[in-house]
């Protein structure tokens, strides 16, 4: 959530050899290997210490644990055994299906695998009981390391492990990958594509099988061949169906792998098959082409060696791909770049990410059903300026992904239903305001709105301007994300949000005496009362004037104005600098005070007397302030109230604030602008 400020310019994508180091003593895996090792001690990692808490943060765990080291649990335990292969990915008591479907995925590309899994590690002479793995988060490399101490229960793993009981790289990776989200219990229920990004930072598409394109097989087979990791799962129409059972030995709402593609002849026909992996390791598809049916018979020795098609429960099967089409609903495929898997050319992909933030009351403002708070929401400028090679139109891919919610599941935070919207650019500068969108359609937006971690789809659109709109679909929802843009040719994109200007009013001076109204001959007989003969007020009396006649203003809230905030008046409108407003002083302030009611009652659109502080950003720039998000959002959590509501004396107390800086701001350029020119005089 947004309590870090990070700037939300473009930033080129992260390398995966630039990984930083994340454990909190700032160390790296070698620097703490090599420690462990001179002290003659197994590491320890006190950042995700072998107990309850990393397992589980709703309730206890069902069984006592015990955590033990490999070596604990086999005489000769080794990282990898004869290559990291999906056989190594056999689920435990833990609802990660989706990860574990990754992982086999995972297993298919050697360099994908060796990035994630350095295969540098293992158990031997200079065995320190710690390991590391590398993960993509939002644009960077992270490089987790771990102790290898594992929960047990009587003797065995309880969670992923390998088929071969003596191989523990893949129950290590979940163990890392556990302490990347918080705890292992943070990794139950998921989508595989989520995994899938994390292990390789690439773009994720997913397909209704039911509504794929024709050419849905050259595009699985083109996927595989790429390196892409592909998923794929069974729709559930009820809780009630999650992992139920078909007849044909399949299980809904369950994730599987993809691994492989392949066309045999059959009776002299050629058939398209696939082969999926069930990350249990068992329950297998028991239709056509399933481990013992009678059509391989059919298909020659040495064709079912290429297919290494064997009889094991290893929950790994051929399907007929007419059946797949049949009986699973969705594919989700990450592209290690985002070449259309449509299209036969490879493309230099160019990509940009901003990070954001919605933030409650004030760039938290929903989807477009929400008009009078959507406008609010960030905004991205985006430049298409070249076409496609042969094309009339620009191709870009965006993905908008939302930070840490699984990591905050022990918060209570849950997926936020997400999406954005593409509007064409009216071709001026700045943020776009509520009228802009009340009369301008959009001109794409993202398939559907949906809570899942991340969104993307791709776009052909004419060169052009275009703002895109990322959102959660209800109002008020708070999340950090990061949104990329893959384009095909250079795509120029801006934050609208990013710069800050004053533009202030030349200074007001007051209105001659013969022409006072009535109410300002009132208010110099109360400034006279209270300032006695010297005619200055301090700050204490100047709290009793200001309390008194705005208490007395109709049609705006207000609760009271401090003494803090009476000196910092007297502080704006000080010229003598002896700490008290002659009249004149204050006639300035009351004349400013009076415009910035006029402006607070403009943007009181209910007339309810206080301000939306969505509402704040159109009133501060009528002040004179433009502000990137970043200040807003602050200024909103200081300002409003939990309705999000501003009253006047807030609005009075933060434009005073706002001006004072201002000043400090402006005599700060000054004074470095004579600095700069004094030196270029010597």
């Amino acid at each position: 959530m947004p309590y870090l400020y990070q700037s939300s310019k473009p930033r080129p994508p992260a390398l995966p050899r630039a990984a930083r180091a994340t454990h909190s003593s700032g160390k790296g895996y070698e620097e703490l290997k090599q420690e462990c090792l001179l002290k003659g001690v197994l590491f320890e990692d006190s950042d995700f210490p072998a107990c309850n808490s990393s397992l589980f943060f709703s309730e206890n765990p069902p069984i006592p644990f015990i955590w033990k080291r490999p070596g604990e649990i086999v005489k000769d335990p080794k990282f990898i055994l004869g290559g990291a292969t999906r056989t190594d990915i056999c689920q435990g008591d833990l609802g990660d299906c989706w990860l574990l479907a990754a992982i086999a995925s995972l297993t298919l590309n050697e360099k994908t695998l060796a990035r994630v899994v350095p295969l540098d590690q293992k158990f031997g002479p200079d065995y320190a009981g710690i390991f590391h793995f590398q993960f993509w988060q939002h644009n960077e490399w992270l490089d987790v390391v771990i102790d290898d101490r594992l929960p047990t229960f009587k003797g065995r793993l309880v969670f992923l492990h390998s088929a071969d009981l003596n191989e523990f790289w893949s129950a290590l990776l979940e163990k890392a990958y556990a302490k990347l989200n918080g705890s292992y219990e943070a990794l139950k229920g998921g989508s595989t594509i989520e995994a899938m990004e994390d292990f390789t930072g690439g773009i994720g598409e997913m397909y209704d099988v039911k509504a794929a394109p024709d050419n849905f097989y050259e595009i699985l087979e083109k996927a595989l061949k790429r390196g892409s990791m592909v998923g794929c799962s069974i729709d559930t129409s009820s809780a009630a169906e999650s992992e139920a059972r078909t007849p044909f030995g399949l299980i809904k709402g369950h994730a599987y792998s993809v691994t492989g593609i392949e066309e045999v002849s059959y009776r002299g026909r050629p058939v398209q098959l696939i082969r999926i992996r069930n990350p249990w390791g068992q329950v297998e598809w028991n239709g056509p082409w399933s481990d013992n049916s009678p059509e391989w018979r059919s298909v020659s020795p040495s064709e079912q060696r290429r297919l290494s098609q064997a009889a094991r429960d290893d929950g790994e099967f051929w399907m007929k791909f007419e059946d797949f089409k049949v009986h699973f609903d969705k594919v989700e495929i990450c592209n290690l770049t985002p070449d259309a898997l449509e299209d036969n050319t490879a493309h230099k992909w160019e990509v940009t990410i901003h990070q954001g933030s919605w933030v409650r009351g004030s760039t938290a403002g929903g989807c477009r059903n929400f008009l009078e708070t959507f406008w609010t929401n960030p905004q991205i400028k985006l430049h298409l300026t070249e076409k496609d090679d042969g094309q009339d139109d620009c191709t870009f891919i965006a993905a908008l992904m939302q930070k840490d919610r699984r990591k905050l599941k022990k918060l209570g935070a849950e997926m936020l239903t997400i999406g954005y919207s593409i509007y064409e650019s009216p071709g001026r500068d700045g943020h776009l305001t509520k009228d802009f969108f009340r009369y301008h359609p959009s001109k794409a937006r993202s398939k559907t709105y949906i809570n899942l971690r991340e969104v993307s789809n791709r776009f052909k659109l004419p060169p052009g301007d275009y703002v895109l709109i990322p959102t959660t679909f209800e109002p008020h929802q708070e999340a950090d994300f990061c949104l990329r843009i893959f384009s095909e040719k250079k795509a120029i994109t801006e934050d609208l949000d990013e710069n800050v200007a004053i533009d202030l009013p030349e200074p007001l001076h007051p209105t001659p005496s013969p022409e006072e109204t009535e109410e300002e001959k009132q208010f110099r007989a109360l400034f006279e009362q209270i300032s006695g003969k010297d005619m200055e007020i301090s700050a204490e009396e100047l709290e009793y004037v200001l309390n008194a006649v705005l208490k007395k203003t109709k049609n705006i809230k207000f609760k009271n104005l401090s003494l803090i905030s009476c000196r910092n008046i007297i502080s704006l409108m000080d010229t003598s600098g002896n700490g008290k407003l002659e009249f004149s002083e204050f006639k300035v302030f009351w004349e400013k005070m009076k415009k910035w009611i006029s402006i607070f009652l403009q943007f009181d659109f209910d007339k309810s007397g206080s301000m939306s502080s969505y509402e704040l950003r159109g009133a501060l720039k009528a002040a004179g302030y433009q502000l990137n998000n970043y200040l807003l959002q602050l200024i909103v959590l200081r300002y409003s109230d939990e309705r999000f509501q501003i009253e006047f004396d807030d609005f009075l107390n933060c434009l005073i604030r706002l001006e004072n800086a201002s000043r400090v701001f402006q005599a700060l350029s000054v004074k470095n602008k004579e600095f700069i020119n004094l030196n270029i005089g010597e």
